[in-house]
């Protein structure tokens, strides 16, 4: 039984049915609760680029910490994919634009499928990620340590966390982002009803 903390990471770059991509993100939220992964902590929400660059218009980014409530990762997955399926995502392309998209970051220290099938995803070089996506759940996320519109908001709320693999901290990770990375993300002034 899994009893570890659940890290959620949340975008949104699209609206749906009249509701900006902020307003997706809260949506998102609440679905979380209502579908048994009660919140424990929200990150401020971010507005970023999107990835990769001339993709589609800024994300809004935040991310969160979730009770699994003994469900084990592949079963948090399933449910951030019936979310994201009841709010109206469409998987056409990837990293296209889209209204919501939930990525299941870390479990507690969970090394997904094995050690070895981790390091290997999480060191593919930029060109084959960008073509390839795994045919199983990897934790933690393979570019978890590489992405500022991930890291920034993780580490509003789990600075200390540590990757399971590579004993980096959430904080760690984020400050070596280049810095004009860093400087494309900003936090929006409020929640609910930002742009």
């Amino acid at each position: 039984m899994y009893n570890s903390t659940a890290m959620v990471a949340l975008g949104a770059n699209l609206g749906a049915e009249g509701l900006a991509p902020v307003q997706m993100i809260v949506r998102a939220l609440a679905a979380l609760s209502a579908a048994g992964l009660p919140v424990r902590a929200v990150s401020r929400f971010f507005r970023t680029p999107a990835f990769p660059a001339g993709s589609g218009p800024d994300f809004v980014n935040a991310c969160a910490a979730v009770d699994p409530g003994g469900r084990d990762p592949e079963a948090v997955l399933a449910v951030l994919h019936g979310i994201e399926a009841d709010l109206g995502r469409v998987r056409l392309t990837r990293w296209g634009a889209r209204v919501i998209d939930l990525d299941l970051l870390a479990m507690g220290d969970a090394i997904l499928p094995d050690p070895a099938t981790e390091a290997e995803w999480r060191n593919l070089p930029p060109e084959t990620q960008a073509q390839v996506a795994p045919d199983r759940l990897i934790l933690p996320h393979p570019r978890l340590s590489e992405r500022g519109f991930v890291l920034i908001p993780l580490a509003d709320i789990a600075p200390l966390w540590r990757h399971p693999a590579t004993g980096q901290n959430v904080a760690t990770m984020a400050k070596a982002l280049p810095e004009a990375e860093k400087a494309q993300i900003w936090p929006l002034s409020q929640r609910a009803g930002a742009d």
